[in-house]
Parts: C-alpha cells; structure tokens; sequence
C-alpha cells in the first residue's frame, strides 16, 4: 500500500510480500550490486579460533601419532614367536628377551610388533609370563598416522571451528589458521523516547533501550563483530548522517524502529535516498514492518521497533547474511512433533511465528502458546521453542500435531514440570529453587485461573495445577471442582499455602474503601481477574451474598492474568481498586483490605504423583527455605504447607 508522509510530500511504501519471496528477492538484488563481498583474512591461533570460520584449509603438519605406540597396558612381544600359544599348551616368554612391559602410549620397542593385553597374561614367580593365545600383528598398537597424516587434509575451508576441530587441529601440527574476518555490523537504534536501560529514574513515556543488546547477541551467535551505535534521535538528516558514516567501515548495519510508514518512520526513506529499498514489509507476524534496502553491496535493514517483532526480524534477514558473508550454511534448530495444547487464531495472509512452552506431558510433548504481543520480551526470554502457523492458514486447532523449533535443549525440557492454573507469588519461589538443584529443574507455569487449570488436566496437558476454588455450600476449597472435573480419577491435593485475599487499593485508601460492598460506588473503577480465575469466584460469592448485581462494578469486565497485573494496575492508576492477594499488594507497595483467607492446593493427578520430578518438588515444599521465603513475602500462612489427601473421585 502507499501511504504519504506526515507532510505529504514523501511517500512511504509498505507492501506485504510473502517471506520466502522476500528472501530470495533480497539475496538476489544483494548479488546484483556486488555482495557479499569477500571478507578480509585474519590469521588467528588455533587455541583461540573456536566459532571462527576457515577461509583456507588447514592441512596436517604432522601425522598423528607420530610414531607407534602402545594402544594397551600390557606386554610388547613379536607376533611370530607366539604362534604356537594355545588354552591346552600355553607358552612361556621370556622377560627381556621375548617381551617387554609397556604401558599405553609408549612407543612400541624397537623388535616388536604386538601387544597383549595384561590381562591376558599369566606372571610367573620367575617373572617369566605364559600367554594362552597368539598375538596377532600389529594387535594394540598405533601405527604412525592412525589419526591423520603429515599433508593431507584435516579441515575444508567454511569450517565453524568446534572444540573437537581445535583438538584435530593442534593434534596434526597446526598451530594457527587462516578464517574470515567476522563481518562488522553496526546497529543503531533509533528513537526519541529511547534512553539508556540503565538509567535510574525513567519519566513517563522513556523507553529503555535493550533491543541493541537483543540483536547484537543474536548476531554474535551467528559470528558477526558487532558494535552499537548512540540512540539516534527521529530526524532524517541525522539518521542518514550516521548511516553514512559508519558505512565506511560497516559490512551490515541494522536500524531498529522507524521500519513502519508513520511520520517518524524514516529507514526506509533514508535507506532510498542513500541506495535501494528491495523490500519494505513482509507477510509475517510479527516482524511485518522490516525494511531490507542495500547502500552499494552493504545491507542495511529497518528493523521494527518492538523487541519480538525485532528479534524475529533479525533472525529471518540478517542472520543468514552474516553466515552467507562467511560462506557457511545457516545450522538447523533441533525439532520435536507436539501437540497443541489450545487452539490458536491467526490472519490468513500472514506466517505468524507463535512462542511456546513446551514439556513432556506423558507419552508426548505438549505445547503452549505464551503472550503473543509483539512488545512482551519476556515471553520472548521465558519460550522454549517456536511454531509457524503458515501464511494460508487461520489458525491451529487445539489437540493438533505441531512442529516446534527448540530454542532450549531438549535434555533441559525433559525436566520440566507444567502447573496450570491460579498465579501466586509463591509459585516464583518454587521456580527458584527448583532452578538451583542439581540438575536444575523448570517449574513452567500457565495463568490460565483455577478451573482452567483442572480442565488442563482433563485433557492432559499439565502435570499439575494450582487450584483456590471455594464451594460456597460446603465451605470447602477445591474438592468439590475436582470430582466434578477430572471424574473417575485418583487425585492428590496438596495443600501449598493458606493466604490472604482481599482488596487492593491505592496507597492512602483514598476513596476509603473497606469491603466488597464500595464497588459499585459511581467513582471507584475496578479491575477483575479473567473469567475461571478462584479470584474472581470468591469475588462473585461475595457479590452474591450482598445481593449486589456485577453489571453495577465500572470495570468488572476489564480483566488482568494475574495477581500481580491487578496490583500493577492499581499502582499505576489505571483502576481503583483490584482483588487479590496480600503479598502482591505488597510487592507493589498498594495498600491492602483484608476480605479472607483461602487454601490454595497444587492438584496432582495419581498417574504424576510418582514422577521424579514431582517428588522433588514436593521435598523442596516441605524443606525450610521454601516455608521462610514464602513467608517473608507477607499475607502466607505455612502452617499445614505439604499436607496432602488422596481423593478417589
């Protein structure tokens, strides 16, 4: 689409070309104008060169090993002379004069040609040996260059040097390599709101700057020498000044934010006035808004400003240049088949790059979809793999067979434990601590509220779930939901904390609020907790109980996942007033209106109970750090903390 610029006279062209053609129209046009060009050599020592890239091949200079040695402790004899050894008939040699001791790595004694093992031997008193089986020659013994030979080949040039390539390397001589120089890459993040990340005091409207650190990490990964430029202010003639600037010396240069068509977008208008724009915006989600423009044969990319659209960005369009700058394929992710654990909706038009949770739940592994806004980099930090939902489709059913690319290792996966269900602050301790075990343990929760914690279990998609759900008959908590959720089942609860539960108003309560029954005053503005959430059960058995209708609360339908986004929004002055626990009214220095104390359970289905990694976390809850930590975070009651009743529903 055309768009005008904000004094319309520029015009801004935003298209949305499918990915793959994007890709191969850049590296075409890359190609045309000269690129990539050759990258200087650099000779660099081996012990040094791990990730470096050959650009000469590296022949041995040695053979290795260089003589022959003894592969075995045991005796060097001459295979001839051990013919006639047999089980009926062994035969006596002679020390000195028929054999030799060796150990392993000695060089094989000048006469023989064999070892045997010691333990195929039989020490006489007179330190003679019998050995029962003929040698065979050269048995155990490592000729010359068994390993590689002086002059021929040990590396191809394109070689990322491994550990184990250095090893061969410094076993065949070879000391020091010739390899590419890392491509240079400039990144400057652009932006008037932009101030550093650690600055102490942010005003309203900063941004901390951290996408640099984002993409210049992804880069190096990738073998590239990366250097951050100073935030650059919204203002096209001091964009284009840097970007001339560093392009003498740069073989890359990234521009994050200003990639969209808004009047303070100026990458793609500066990248056109300087060389080409190939593309500007492409088919995915998120990323969209990237600008791939070349200056002469150096790429210049807008990046969108929003760090998973960034992230994404990076990875589709200049990670493969610098590996195609170093002459090298791009390596392949590791991928396993999941399953879906809920459906997901996507636009038709666009491949959308999904982040997941992902575990082994049972015989499988079972994805989850984290946050997908384009802004939440801790969704970003917190995902264990990536989905695509391609281009054609508009969506993914929940229950659906899915690829995910792993962004952890899969033996650091197969520890992982999902809880789903209710927040609570605890849960972020037993993360921790599950962490400094050895091996570390993951405690992967999902804020999907109590009910949709049990109906996660029901369809096998948690290990475990967090559950404070209140029966207002019985006056119980929990019970009741899990036999009429997770039917015909051996279940155990076990009981995590007691806490408190109430109203969580600005400091100073200054619409003195003091219970449940102020929340349909005309000036109190309210946040809820989502729909399933315990919360905001006891919330509506409170209403209930005072006859008050919810349609009365301004902002009973605006809705937050957790207990401390509740306490946020008060703290922020977005709501009034919110419910929920003490310890996150604290956490977020709120003031607190008691209203209750409730019981929170960890639900564990009998076919997990036994799971190694459950038993480890039911030991940390009942170990002393957990109790004082929890308690130290206000409003927690520890006292029947790891307590635990089987149900037979």
């Amino acid at each position: 689409m055309t768009i005008s610029g904000g004094r319309g006279r520029d015009r801004v062209y935003l298209e949305s070309v499918p990915r793959e053609e994007a890709q191969v129209r850049y590296m075409a046009a890359w190609a045309e104008s000269g690129g990539p060009r050759e990258l200087p050599h650099e000779t660099v020592a081996v012990a040094d060169g791990r990730g470096r890239v050959l650009a000469l091949a590296a022949w041995a200079r040695r053979s290795n090993p260089h003589y022959s040695g003894c592969a075995m402790d045991g005796i060097a004899v001459r295979s001839r002379d051990t013919v006639t050894a047999r089980e009926t008939a062994p035969l006596v040699l002679q020390r000195g004069q028929d054999f030799v001791w060796v150990d392993t790595g000695n060089p094989v004694p000048d006469g023989f040609d064999s070892v045997i093992m010691v333990e195929d031997t039989h020490e006489l008193p007179s330190g003679a040996v019998e050995i029962t089986s003929p040698a065979a020659p050269w048995q155990h013994v490592r000729p010359v260059g068994e390993d590689v030979v002086r002059g021929e080949l040990v590396l191809p040039a394109g070689t990322a040097l491994s550990p184990a390539d250095q090893g061969a390397l410094l076993a065949a001589g070879v000391t020091s390599v010739v390899t590419w120089a890392a491509p240079r890459v400039v990144i400057i993040p652009t932006g008037d709101e932009l101030v550093p990340a650690d600055r102490e005091e942010m005003r309203p409207g900063d941004i901390p700057e951290f996408n640099s650190t984002l993409l210049r990490g992804l880069l190096e990964e990738a073998g590239a020498e990366v250097q951050v430029g100073p935030i650059t202010p919204d203002d096209p003639k001091v964009l284009r000044g840097r970007i001339e600037t560093v392009l003498t010396e740069a073989d890359m240069v990234l521009v994050i934010a200003g990639s969209s068509a808004g009047r303070r977008d100026h990458t793609a208008r500066v990248t056109r006035e300087l060389g080409q724009v190939v593309v500007h915006g492409v088919a995915i989600r998120p990323g969209g808004p990237a600008v791939l423009g070349l200056v002469g044969d150096r790429p210049v990319i807008g990046i969108p400003g929003y760090p998973v659209s960034a992230a994404v960005a990076c990875e589709l369009f200049a990670v493969p240049l610098v590996h195609r700058m170093l002459r090298r394929e791009p390596p392949r992710k590791a991928r396993v088949q999941a399953r879906l654990s809920r459906r997901v909706a996507s636009a038709a038009g666009r491949e959308e790059y999904l982040r997941v949770h992902l575990a082994r739940v049972g015989e499988g592994w079972v994805a989850a979809p984290t946050s997908r806004g384009a802004g939440n980099i801790k969704s970003l930090s917190e995902a264990d793999g990536l989905m695509v939902i391609p281009r054609g489709n508009e969506g993914c059913e929940g229950g659906s067979e899915i690829e995910v690319d792993l962004l952890r290792p899969a033996a650091v996966l197969e520890r992982s434990l999902v809880l789903a269900g209710s927040s609570d602050m605890t849960l972020d301790v037993l993360k921790d601590l599950l962490a400094l075990e050895d091996p570390p343990h993951r405690l992967v929760t999902s804020r999907v509220g109590s009910l949709g914690g049990l109906v996660a279990l029901r369809r096998g998609e948690a290990h475990m779930a967090g559950s404070h759900l209140l029966d207002p008959e019985s006056g119980t908590y929990n019970i009741t939901y899990v036999k009429r959720y997770l039917p015909q089942r051996e279940v155990h609860l076990v009981h995590l904390m007691q806490r408190e539960q109430g109203l969580m108003v600005r400091r100073g309560n200054p619409l003195g609020i003091e219970d449940v029954g102020d929340l349909v005053r005309r000036e109190v503005n309210f946040m809820n907790r989502q729909r399933g959430a315990g919360t905001r059960v006891l919330l509506d058995y409170e209403l209930a109980r005072l006859g008050i209708d919810a349609t009365e609360i301004a902002g009973y339908e605006r809705e937050v996942f957790a207990h401390t986004a509740a306490a946020q929004a008060v703290a922020s002055g977005t709501a009034d007033v919110s419910m929920g626990i003490r310890a996150a009214a604290v956490a977020l220095d709120v003031d607190f209106v008691p209203v209750t104390r409730e019981e929170y359970h960890l639900v564990i289905p009998g076919q997990h109970r036994n799971l190694g990694s459950v038993e480890l976390l039911l030991d940390i809850i009942l170990g002393p750090d957990f109790r004082r930590r929890v308690v130290e975070l206000g409003g927690y009651d520890c006292s029947n903390t790891g307590e635990e009743t089987v149900l037979q529903t």
